[in-house]
């Protein structure tokens, strides 16, 4: 239950390449575009696929895509952060390349387990065109690492023009799996740089109960904003049939980067879900 819509389909040409459309209305959507400033309402996101096993799998979003770098730049503890995103004066946030309307493109298969993936978005009004790579290799059993790299760059020489870096790395053994993740942001300034580290230890108790607890740190090299952000979540869920309960109480310390009180926050989140 929402404000928003989502119809998609596909289906298959003569040619044997796969053709999928998607696209979400949200009136009251107030995002705006990146490239010509104009709102994107209706729609909160649309793309278009065009996919076959020789050519691997293009896919254009005409708002609100991932490059390939964010699209693997979550933190291994899964963004806690935005759970705060601007509330309470909350500055903390994760920085990373340029998405919106973009060209994303994934290579078919040459390397077993090896997934590589490009994106490209073109010039606009007072900003460069940025680009993305992201490697993904899944060969041993309970192991998946990912490395990606893209620019968020505006005009050109800009001071805020930057590269963000991520490193992404869990393993599975039994019921057991961790997760680590280093996503660094580096400008042309000195003052937007950042750091963000992140684990998650995940612990399937049984088929019905799972417990997980993960923490992300991001570290700011601003001079107003001397302190870390810390951010730390422990989970729960239990499934029964048709029915899973899930709760989380999270944490936010030094929200603002400083020692403000509005930068220290709890939170507690309650779910109920059926499937039919």
């Amino acid at each position: 239950m929402g404000n928003q819509i989502t119809f998609s389909g596909s289906g298959e040409l003569d040619n044997g390449l796969t053709v999928a459309l998607s696209f979400t209305l949200d009136q009251a959507d107030n995002e705006t575009d990146n490239e010509t400033g104009a709102s994107s309402a209706p729609f909160d996101g649309h793309s278009v696929t065009v996919s076959s096993d020789a050519m691997g799998t293009l896919k254009y979003f005409g708002e609100g895509g991932d490059s390939a770098q964010n699209a693997v730049g979550d933190t291994a503890a899964g963004n806690i952060w935005d759970l705060w995103d601007g509330r309470n004066g909350a500055a903390s946030k994760l920085k990373e390349s340029n998405g919106g309307t973009n060209f994303h493109y994934t290579l078919p298969s040459m390397i077993d387990d090896l997934t590589v993936a490009l994106s490209y978005q073109p010039a606009g009004t007072n900003d460069e065109s940025d680009t993305a790579l992201a490697l993904t290799y899944a060969g041993v059993e309970g192991l998946s690492v990912s490395y990606a790299i893209g620019s968020d760059d505006d005009a050109a020489g800009s001071a805020s023009n930057g590269e963000a870096t991520s490193l992404k790395a869990s393993y599975a053994y039994g019921p057991v799996t961790l997760a680590y993740s280093d996503h660094s942001y580096d400008s042309n300034t000195n003052a937007d740089d950042q750091d963000t580290t992140a684990w998650k230890v995940s612990y399937t108790v049984s088929d019905a109960i799972s417990l997980s607890f993960a923490q992300e740190e991001i570290d700011s090299s601003d001079a107003t904003e001397p302190e870390d952000a810390v951010y730390t979540r422990l989970s729960a869920s239990y499934t029964s049939g048709g029915m899973t309960v899930s709760g989380n109480m999270s944490e936010m310390e030094n929200g603002t980067h400083t020692t403000a009180v509005a930068g220290d926050e709890e939170y507690v989140g309650l779910s109920l879900s059926f499937a039919f």
